[in-house]
């Protein structure tokens, strides 16, 4: 059985996110475990100067970098990533898990990003496109695309 692990900066604070996510949890049951990892996000002062918001990055890629499992394919969502269509990232799921990955982890950094060293520690960077959304959203996306790629392996009809 797959093991997901969603790590995002921040909590999720709207319910109707959380519901989300947890209904795919819950339909991924006996396919995947999935599990969320909420890390604190580094207040960032206003008007912040680039130095400031590097710190914030630093103390915040720290905290992802040891949450971050040995074993684990590491897949960050990152706006200069690899976009794909959901045919290409189930494809993607299918053949890490044929070669026998079975861990993953999927990480959602702050409201700045990512520092470079979260970038290079990941195996995989995935866009869901050129527009901004905000980082529950981006959970509850994530969570239905494991969901779509396991009823695409499985050749189910919720694809369609």
């Amino acid at each position: 059985m797959m093991q997901v692990r969603i790590i995002a900066v921040g909590r999720a604070k709207e319910p109707f996110f959380r519901q989300g996510v947890e209904e795919y949890i819950k339909r991924l049951t006996g396919t995947a475990k999935v599990t969320i990892v909420e890390l604190a996000d580094e207040p960032t002062p206003a008007g912040a100067s680039a130095a400031e918001k590097a710190k914030v990055l630093d103390v915040e890629g720290s905290r992802i970098m040891k949450t971050i499992h040995p074993g684990e394919y590491c897949i960050l969502l990152d706006l200069a990533g690899t976009a794909m269509t959901s045919e290409v990232f189930a494809g993607k799921i299918e053949e890490l898990t044929l070669a026998g990955t079975s861990r993953f982890a999927y990480v959602i950094g702050g409201s700045l990003g990512v520092s470079d060293d979260v970038r290079r520690r990941a195996d995989l960077r995935l866009s869901l496109g050129p527009m901004t959304y905000p980082h529950q959203m981006v959970r509850l996306i994530i969570a239905e695309q494991l969901y779509r790629a396991c009823m695409i392996a499985k050749g189910a009809q919720y694809h369609k």
